[in-house]
């Protein structure tokens, strides 16, 4: 009669351990639990699908606890949890998640220049350009941020693309962009405050949010010189890829324009950007829709209103 051996059980607990914590995909976690006894029990005790999504996402450590109604024992309920959080956040396609405009800190021609035509899928309606423009200022280090509402208060972000406004009326053909981009993601610091119309008031909300993430500064491109101390910004769609895949717990993304390079007509600095194209930016859903409920506990008592999200 053939008999079949566990090399795991063989070896010293820690080093079964290492070996199980180099899977780094949390189907792969969830097919070891399922070889034995053993190999469950170094996969759950030791809470390696949480391990993974943390490594991954550091920003899914503001999750406290986990609850599952179908699960009393809490090791395997948070392994079914985590493995299901990694896999929605890996591998789901991406998807065109802006929802809605929350503010812009200024605009130059409201409406006819309002933050709102960045959501418009055309870049002119009878023969007049589409595009949001900020105010003018004589100084170019003026900083410019527009807030966006995703389609998701618990997604991922793997890219944001902008399109910079090319004047074609204007002397030279100026192109209206920033010298660069930020990101900020997070959620707001009470939902009532959202409840008014930042947009018609041309009022900036920036204050009533707070930001759990912050990227790099991202320089925009440029096409050559315009005269010994300017560079052309390039007209052209341009993408920033985040160095690594962000949760964006919360649902409100902030583009921050930073540096001014164009001068109008009035010898005054402006930003302005066109529409955002369809893939402006990538992002997963955070579960596939099926039975059964999985609530997150957070941090901030502000996330009452994603806690709990169909699994």
């Amino acid at each position: 009669m053939e008999t079949h051996v566990d090399f795991l059980e063989l070896l010293e607990p820690d080093m079964g351990l290492k070996i199980l914590a180099c899977l780094d995909d949390s189907a792969d976690l969830v097919r070891a639990s399922a070889v034995s006894r053993c190999w469950q029990n170094i996969v759950v005790s030791n809470g390696l699908s949480k391990q993974l999504c943390m490594r991954t996402f550091p920003q899914l450590a503001i999750i406290t606890r986990v609850v599952e109604p179908s699960h009393d024992n809490s090791g395997e309920r948070d392994h079914r949890a985590y493995a299901s959080l990694f896999r929605a956040l890996t591998a789901f396609p991406l998807t065109y998640c802006v929802a809605d405009v929350v503010s812009a800190s200024s605009t130059d021609n409201y409406p006819a220049e309002s933050v709102m035509n960045t959501l418009f899928p055309v870049v002119s309606i009878l023969h007049r350009s589409v595009y949001w423009s900020s105010k003018g200022t004589d100084d170019p280090e003026t900083q410019e941020t527009l807030i966006y509402s995703l389609t998701s208060s618990f997604c991922v972000v793997r890219e944001v693309n902008l399109h910079p406004f090319q004047d074609m009326f204007g002397f030279d053909f100026p192109i209206y962009s920033s010298r660069f981009v930020r990101f900020r993601m997070g959620h707001p610091k009470s939902r009532k405050e959202l409840n008014y119309d930042f947009i018609q008031a041309q009022e900036y909300a920036d204050d009533k949010f707070i930001w759990t993430y912050t990227s790099q500064m991202f320089p925009v491109a440029k096409s050559g010189f315009v005269s010994q101390s300017s560079w052309q910004q390039k007209n052209c769609l341009q993408r920033f890829k985040l160095p690594e895949p962000v949760v964006c717990i919360g649902g409100y993304l902030q583009i921050e324009f930073l540096g001014r390079v164009q001068k109008a007509w009035d010898a005054k600095y402006y930003i302005c950007f066109l529409n955002l194209p369809p893939n402006a930016i990538s992002t997963a859903p955070l579960f596939n829709q099926n039975t059964g409920f999985l609530i997150l506990g957070f941090l901030s008592t502000d996330f009452s209103y994603l806690h709990q999200r169909k699994r």
